[in-house]
């Protein structure tokens, strides 16, 4: 299935105009409205029946237009390094409702089977969490949880709070309330508001890597969401995976 990545509109109420990259692909889909003045068709070049045509403020595509090709997808593991080397704040933003990296892994079984769950022991991610924020460094998330909660999001509500405890400042937020105020719908690492890790996920929510970017647009959108999620979620119940993933 071809997948739309919403990439940003300039609208306040949810209509268009609003650009969307085609995964997979280099193409930008542009969603505005339609033209129609006679004057303005007539003046158009070599148009074929199958195309139509719309109007987009040229702001939308300053601000939002990638400006670089994206790269290839890496694996996750290529990113590590950069959990220890950021040098200001590494913020995250979850959109899924449940991550096969949780269902897979020992804990989920030992939740499901109702043990406690809210504290574990250090484990690497949060021994690198403690060291970072030590030196003034920031872990931050924002969560979109669904009504009701789904049970990948009631899981990681269960067993978040150790990571809270090793620094991290994790905060949730409603998916209509996402919606509302025009969040994406990937999830993503923004490093030091210069480099985008985004996430590519399979139809079963396993990880199947990340892409790079330090394109001004995408840097610049992702700074948007993680300070718009940010104004709007609230802490209390704080929720997050067991590891970085």
């Amino acid at each position: 299935m071809t997948h739309l990545r919403f990439l940003g509109t300039t609208s306040d109420d949810g209509d268009c105009p609003t650009l969307y990259e085609v995964e997979g692909t280099t193409d930008i889909l542009v969603q505005g409205d339609r033209v129609t003045n006679p004057e303005q068709l007539a003046q158009l070049r070599d148009v074929k029946d199958s195309e139509t045509f719309v109007l987009v403020p040229r702001d939308l595509l300053i601000r939002f237009a990638p400006r670089t090709p994206h790269p290839e997808m890496v694996p996750f593991s290529e990113i590590a390094p950069l959990f220890r080397e950021f040098k200001h704040t590494a913020f995250r933003l979850e959109t899924r409702r449940g991550y096969a990296s949780d269902r897979n892994g020992p804990k989920w079984e030992r939740w499901k089977s109702g043990a406690d769950v809210a504290t574990e022991p250090d484990n690497a991610w949060r021994e690198n969490v403690r060291a970072q924020t030590a030196e003034g460094k920031r872990f931050e998330r924002v969560r979109l949880v669904d009504q009701p909660l789904t049970e990948g999001q009631r899981f990681l509500l269960a067993s978040g709070h150790s990571n809270v405890s090793a620094g991290e400042d994790i905060r949730n937020l409603p998916r209509a309330e996402a919606e509302r105020i025009g969040l994406p719908d990937h999830d993503f690492w923004l490093f030091d508001s210069r480099l985008v890790a985004r996430f590519v996920f399979d139809e079963n929510d396993t990880t199947l890597g990340v892409i790079l970017s330090e394109d001004p647009a995408e840097v610049a959108a992702a700074c948007q969401a993680r300070d718009a999620s940010w104004h709007h979620a609230t802490r209390g119940g704080s929720a997050c995976p067991d590891q970085a993933l």
